[in-house]
């Protein structure tokens, strides 16, 4: 498949990044600095870009096949980026439509999950990370009011533990006693998603 992969120097998105050419995927990545992908650089085609310029994202998404996107804000939140994540959906969400890409999988976050009591997602996000919970929240709503073909992965406790492929997955809840997952593994799971045409406009919650 032609994947464009979108926060592709984060910790997900390398991961994404490595797992997508280890499945033998076509990698496209749009980036403000290249340098995190250097150790990829012949393997891979990267842009240099805003994530928030829909022009910008439009030349790189068209002809693709599909998104993936490990994109986020750095945490704390600061002030300047309370809305990054609405804006990056805005910006994403409008240039597929005018691309024709339908396939979009996002890395989103577990404090979304209302009904998750252990652990409490989304009393302890709104006490620790309310900009977060508020953000996130407006972007699942840009994407979820879009026509594109989108999946929500809502990841607990992010780690940088090694890929391990055991983890658990729940349609519209986060699994119980839920508290962390590998950035690998999320990416794992995203790259099955969109491999298989599953989960196709749902909300889905892995963890360890």
């Amino acid at each position: 498949m032609k994947l464009v992969v979108l926060g592709a120097t984060g910790g997900t998105g390398l991961e994404l990044v490595r797992q997508a050419i280890q499945h033998g995927h076509s990698v496209t990545a749009l980036v403000r600095s290249p340098d995190r992908l250097h150790p990829f650089r012949d393997r891979i085609t990267i842009k240099q870009g805003n994530l928030l310029n829909g022009t910008e994202l439009e030349k790189v998404i068209k002809g693709q096949d599909a998104v993936l996107s490990g994109f986020g804000p750095r945490v704390p939140v600061s002030k300047a980026d309370a809305h990054l994540l609405e804006q990056f959906a805005l910006a994403l969400t409008g240039a597929m439509a005018r691309t024709a890409v339908k396939r979009v999988i996002v890395e989103s976050v577990a404090f979304l999950f209302k009904n998750s009591i252990v652990p409490p997602a989304y009393v302890l996000g709104r006490l620790l990370f309310p900009r977060v919970i508020t953000d996130a929240s407006a972007m699942e709503r840009v994407f979820g009011e879009s026509e594109l073909d989108w999946t929500m992965v809502r990841p607990p406790e992010l780690t940088d533990k090694p890929y391990t492929g055991k983890y658990r997955v729940r349609e519209g809840h986060l699994p119980r006693f839920g508290f962390k997952i590998s950035r690998a593994d999320v990416a794992d799971f995203m790259i099955k998603v969109v491999e298989s045409q599953s989960s196709i406009r749902k909300v889905v919650g892995v963890s360890n």
